[in-house]
């Protein structure tokens, strides 16, 4: 593109930053809308038919309202469910999605015992049984829902207390000892996840490779849209919309956390217009 583009980044809750940090480091020219859809968080507690119904209604009235020229869905749940019907009511905008990395998890693996940490959600859709039918052939994958890490993550990223023994007791069943083989690499299938590797890593029993998307995610936006123009890296970048469905974005954490300014959090109703917070 001969301009900076509008990127659009969803996800149910805070966990898209982990994919917004690495396509704001290959775009740093691109002006952002981080959206999170708190109000129905977390996705896994609704049915299929009415996540499907919410995220459509969300993604459609926020591509309504900021006219991007690309959007990131930053949600294993919402991609496996949601792209094919976001795509068809937009068939010229570029949607990008996520799902888990089992494929170059496989790759990497030397023990050839892989697990795939995701929400009970992602853990029993057919796209994610078909992934390992598909790529993880001489491999041994051990599919592992956690009913709580996310929220976790959720609750840690806010600044909330949250303590060391909950989460090593959501990630212990990633790590399997059998047969002479250990696990080795961990598919992190939730963007929530990232942003607490530094505790996953010190709570492993032992060490791992945990594989995060979102580098992978900020490749193909490249593919899509191309690179920044030269010198832009060096320049201030525009501030980070966010928009969230239930309450305002906490903008000083969020600005840490991605390492760029934020504009004023505003709440979407996908029914009306989004409004400033109060």
């Amino acid at each position: 593109m001969d301009r900076a583009p509008t990127i659009l980044v969803f996800d149910s809750g805070l966990g898209g930053l982990s994919v917004f940090r690495e396509v704001a480091r290959v775009r740093p020219d691109a002006h952002f809308i981080y959206a999170a859809d708190d109000a129905a968080f977390p996705y896994g507690a609704l049915a299929d038919d009415t996540l499907v119904d919410r995220i459509n209604r969300v993604v459609n009235r926020l591509i309504g309202e900021v006219r991007p020229d690309l959007v990131v869905i930053a949600c294993n749940t919402a991609s496996t469910l949601a792209l094919p019907s976001l795509r068809a009511a937009h068939p010229t905008l570029p949607f990008i999605g996520t799902v888990p990395a089992i494929k170059p998890a496989c790759i990497a693996s030397r023990t050839k015992r892989v697990s795939v940490l995701a929400t009970p959600g992602t853990v029993r859709r057919d796209y994610t049984a078909a992934l390992v039918r598909e790529f993880a052939s001489g491999c041994d994958v051990a599919l592992v829902p956690s009913d709580r890490l996310a929220g976790l993550a959720e609750a840690a990223i806010a600044g909330d207390p949250v303590d060391d023994c909950d989460i090593a007791a959501e990630i212990a069943p990633c790590f399997v000892n059998a047969g002479g083989r250990r696990t080795d690499t961990v598919v992190l299938a939730c963007t929530h996840y990232p942003l607490i590797l530094d505790r996953l890593t010190r709570l492993a029993p032992w060490p791992v490779t945990f594989i995060d998307p979102a580098p992978a995610i900020a490749r193909r936006v490249t593919q899509l849209i191309g690179t920044a123009a030269p010198g832009t890296a060096n320049e201030d970048p525009p501030p980070v919309r966010l928009v969230s469905t239930l309450r305002p974005m906490e903008a000083t954490r969020i600005s840490a956390i991605v390492g760029r300014p934020v504009a004023s959090p505003q709440v979407l109703d996908p029914s009306g217009p989004p409004h400033g917070a109060s």
